[in-house]
């Protein structure tokens, strides 16, 4: 199986039925609940008294006391039949409380886990897997692990210690009746076995059903702006009554399939109790057995299928679990590509020299080069711009910068070092970006600041927010830098978003900057505010900046320009111009500005990357 796999392979390899391994390692998360799963085997062992003494008591009950006129005997066997009930709440209690305890234990740690897994894993694999099924993953896939270790393994391990005391007894009272009642077990084995396909099949379909869901209402969610703009609101309503349709189809099909398990058992035990009826009637009729004895035997064989029929009904459960196991495990299994090597030292403070050598680089093996030969070096405190059409490689350049990906040849070098021979955290902890999409947490403006400087005070906090003017917007609100910016910074503008971005690139005070269209995005005035902001940014920072508008990228030390993954040209604004290359044909065609309504020439710019 590879690293990463797309979500189709990924539902091929979770139709299995039941996985030693994977349940092997789901067993792995109850070892810290030892005391609990000691206590829940203490509840079983008091529970099962009753399942198994009770048909015998209530036996001598009827011979002893009933028959033999023996009050005594009655008011003695009642006493014990209470004890044993009495015994078996509490320890259903003690069971059910904690079993309860280590479900929950083994959903945090599962779950925590796998996001922490999740984080160290490279942005190709972010690439690969859609969001929705990312975070279902981390919903529902841990739940139904959680479940199965939780109430299904609880059930399986103290309905099984009731099948085999029950099974015991009845040899003990007779083996005759005992064989009698499970000739027609081989028919009981035969059904399960025939409906074995259907169950496991039907539960795959409710797994990959409601994962389909979740997808999509994650798409539809982040997509709303464009859904109500282009009016497909009820095109949108159609696919998921579609999805959610089929859901409810697969689940039913897989409910019917499983409750058919208990009717089955239903139908075998009453031919298997209706033999032991002829038998042992005769048995008593002949004074071979007592008529309380026949009854507590029944008794037993009536409670046989009732464990059995419990333990029969978690097969669905154990497959639905293997299924989420294979997608988690799959998920954990997978290695994180950017790793430190066991020798790698911190990265030592970043002068800001930044070299590219003879790099090449692509995402995935069978696909083009995106990046070929690219060579270069900026020195300390130089301004670069990458300017080329979409897909040329300008992200590609500052993702193996920052780390994101390695290249598959070269090396790229900050200070002469190897980006490859240091800790990935502690370059990354001296660079910032800003990105097209100002992107913004749940919370505070303040805490959205501080993201880029966890112990920042207060005041720094307001300090680079007046540097990048942001400060005057934030105290036009009530709650200052207290305002709640809403999911995804859903209360702010897009502008007022993108200068929290940079301010918190500038309160993490970083030796090389990288600006990816950071204001593409934005109006002409908050444009001249983040141009203002910028200069304060870039002072004595290495940057690399792409962007499509003129004034972003005219003052910049070195422009590249990048064309099919290749530095075509390198040089100055004025340089590149006078070389009639290719720089100067972009600007021709997408540089040149319009006279705007009142005559005066527009910002000159170049088609967004």
């Amino acid at each position: 199986m590879s690293d990463y796999q797309t979500y189709e392979e990924l539902e091929e390899a979770t139709q299995r039925p039941f996985n030693k391994q994977y349940f092997m390692r789901m067993l792995g998360y109850i070892r810290p609940y030892r005391r609990q799963t000691k206590l829940v085997a203490l509840g079983i062992l008091l529970g099962v008294g009753r399942p198994l003494f009770e048909p015998y008591l209530l036996g001598r009950v009827v011979d002893d006391g009933i028959i033999g006129g023996d009050v005594a005997a009655i008011k003695r066997l009642a006493v014990i039949l209470f004890g044993l009930h009495l015994l078996a709440w509490v320890g259903g209690r003690m069971r059910t409380w904690q079993s309860a305890v280590i479900g929950q234990g083994v959903l945090y740690d599962l779950r925590d886990d796998l996001f922490s897994h999740i984080q160290k894993l490279s942005l190709r694999f972010y690439d690969k897997h859609p969001v929705g099924r990312i975070l279902s993953r981390i919903t529902s896939d841990v739940q139904s692990i959680a479940r199965l270790l939780n109430t299904g393994l609880v059930t399986f391990v103290g309905e099984g210690v009731n099948l085999i005391g029950i099974l015991a007894v009845m040899i003990w009272m007779s083996w005759r009746l005992t064989l009698t009642a499970f000739v027609i077990l081989p028919l009981l084995i035969l059904i399960i076995y025939k409906l074995r396909t259907t169950i496991e099949t039907s539960w795959k379909n409710v797994r990959k059903s409601i994962s389909n869901i979740t997808a999509n209402v994650n798409e539809s969610v982040n997509g709303i702006q464009v859904t109500q703009a282009f009016v497909r609101e009820e095109r949108n309503q159609r696919r998921f009554d579609g999805l959610t349709q089929a859901a409810n189809d697969s689940w039913m099909t897989a409910v019917k399939a499983d409750e058919m398990i208990w009717p089955s058992v239903e139908f075998v035990g009453v031919l298997g109790t209706g033999l032991v009826i002829i038998v042992g009637s005769a048995m008593a009729l002949n004074e071979t057995l007592t008529i309380g004895f026949v009854i507590a035997f029944i008794n037993y064989l009536w409670r046989f299928w009732e464990p059995l029929s419990a333990m029969s009904k978690l097969y669905g459960m154990t497959l639905s679990a293997m299924a989420s196991a294979e997608r988690i495990f799959t998920f954990l299994d997978t290695p994180p590509e950017i790793t430190d090597k066991a020798s790698a030292p911190p990265m030592s403070p970043i002068r800001g020299q930044v070299q590219f050598d003879c790099v090449n680089f692509k995402y995935d093996a069978d696909q083009d080069w995106i990046l070929r030969d690219v060579d270069f070096v900026v020195e300390p405190g130089e301004t670069i711009a990458l300017v080329g059409h979409t897909g040329s490689g300008k992200t590609s350049i500052v993702s193996l910068l920052y780390r994101f990906y390695d290249p598959i040849e070269g090396a790229v070098r900050i200070d002469g070092r190897d980006l490859r021979d240091v800790q990935a955290a502690s370059l990354r902890r001296q660079m910032a970006i800003v990105l097209q999409d100002g992107f913004a947490f749940s919370g505070t403006i303040a805490d959205n600041i501080r993201y880029g400087k966890l112990d920042a005070t207060d005041e720094e906090i307001r300090r680079v927010a007046q540097a990048i003017h942001l400060d005057p917007f934030v105290q036009s609100l009530e709650d200052g830098y207290a305002f709640d910016v809403g999911e995804r910074g859903n209360k702010v503008s897009i502008g007022q978003r993108q200068l929290i971005a940079f301010a918190r690139a500038l309160i993490a005070d970083p030796r090389i900057l990288i600006l990816d269209e950071a204001t593409s995005s934005v109006d002409t005035e908050t444009e001249r505010i983040i141009q203002r902001a910028t200069q304060t940014l870039l002072e004595g920072r290495t940057a690399f900046i792409i962007a499509h508008r003129l004034s972003t990228i005219r003052h910049a030390d070195q422009i590249m320009v990048i064309d099919q993954g290749r530095i075509v040209e390198m040089g100055t604004h004025e340089e590149l111009l006078a070389g009639h290359g290719r720089y100067f044909e972009l600007y021709l065609t997408q540089f040149a500005g319009r006279p705007s309504a009142d005559g005066q020439a527009k910002e000159p710019e170049l088609a967004a990357a």
